[in-house]
């Protein structure tokens, strides 16, 4: 089978995976095998980091977490946003141990200046939810001459995973959860163009290889930081600000199947706070509370041990070269 017939063979099968289960219906469906039980817990006492929280998933996220007691971060590019978010989260919680933080995750020394600070500041951090993303129309670069998407999907969140690593690991039951998406089951892992220098710049086919390279990154950080559970999770298709702007002709299209944000946080919720969710081993890729596959039947999106963690160097060099002194 030529690349074309394949990657049109990759779409058209993942668009009927979506169809039976990253659908409205589809979670329905899967929620009558939920533990109820499992979410019924108190986090008192735990610290969340949350990045995008004052809308979609990871406000939805901030909320469910906030309701358990437990002390949240938000991390947010916006302001306004971000207090906004924060206010109704307080309102409707009663929890007011909700801090905002401003950073964007795109302007790569920003991301380890707010790590390294965060590190002195607070004692323990038990779980950070990597979930800001960012789907870019067009191709532009960030003050450091990174494309922007990248410097925020993939080495954003490499950043503050391995600088906050250390307060994880003296923190108890540390966990890292990223936000992922269905779409990089139509990727293959692709290390020679971070930067989406060559070719036409297809946004959300960059945003999709942004999401497989999450994908690899957590699989690699699970084996080498062994006493925290990482995990990476696909939300389904969810109607939430950040699709609309990006893929008008998808969520209109699609919008009566599309998933609530509390819909598409259920399992971000699930693995960040239950127990259950930490008797699975470590490094692997959810939907709907469950461990799946991180490839499509057929497809050839496999890559080498080698290329992975040629993918992880890559990544630990360009983090050093912006790291503060």
């Amino acid at each position: 089978m030529g690349g074309r017939t394949m990657s049109l063979y990759r779409n058209s099968a993942w668009f009927l995976k979506g169809m039976t289960e990253f659908t409205r219906n589809a979670f329905l469906s899967a929620s009558k095998r939920f533990v109820e039980k499992d979410l019924e817990v108190s986090m008192a006492g735990r610290a969340f980091m949350i990045t995008g929280a004052n809308s979609g998933i990871g406000k939805a996220t901030a909320m469910a977490i906030a309701k358990k007691g437990g002390t949240v971060h938000m991390v947010c590019r916006n302001k306004d946003k971000a207090e906004e978010a924060r206010a109704d989260i307080v309102k409707e919680t009663g929890n007011k141990e909700v801090y905002v933080h401003i950073l964007d995750l795109s302007e790569t020394k920003k991301v380890w200046e707010f790590a390294e600070g965060f590190k002195r500041k607070y004692k323990a951090l038990n779980v950070l939810i990597n979930n800001a993303g960012s789907i870019m129309s067009q191709r532009d670069v960030n003050t450091e001459g990174l494309e922007k998407s990248f410097a925020t999907n993939v080495l954003g969140v490499y950043i503050l995973t391995k600088s906050l690593i250390p307060l994880l690991e003296k923190s108890a039951d540390p966990r890292v959860i990223t936000v992922s998406s269905g779409g990089m089951l139509v990727q293959k892992l692709r290390t020679g163009n971070l930067q989406s220098e060559r070719g036409r710049y297809d946004g959300t086919m960059v945003y999709a290889q942004h999401k497989r390279q999450q994908v690899v990154m957590t699989e690699q950080l699970a084996k080498t930081h062994t006493n925290i559970h990482f995990s990476v999770m696909h939300p389904g298709w969810v109607d939430t600000p950040a699709v609309a702007n990006a893929m008008p002709d998808f969520h209109s299209s699609m919008k009566d199947s599309l998933r609530t944000p509390e819909q598409g946080a259920d399992t971000v919720v699930w693995l960040a706070v239950s127990e259950a969710a930490t008797t699975n081993p470590s490094g692997r890729f959810y939907q709907d509370r469950k461990m799946v596959s991180t490839h499509l039947p057929l497809a050839w999106t496999h890559s080498s041990a080698l290329e992975e963690q040629k993918l992880l160097s890559l990544l630990e060099d360009l983090a050093k070269t912006f790291q503060p002194h």
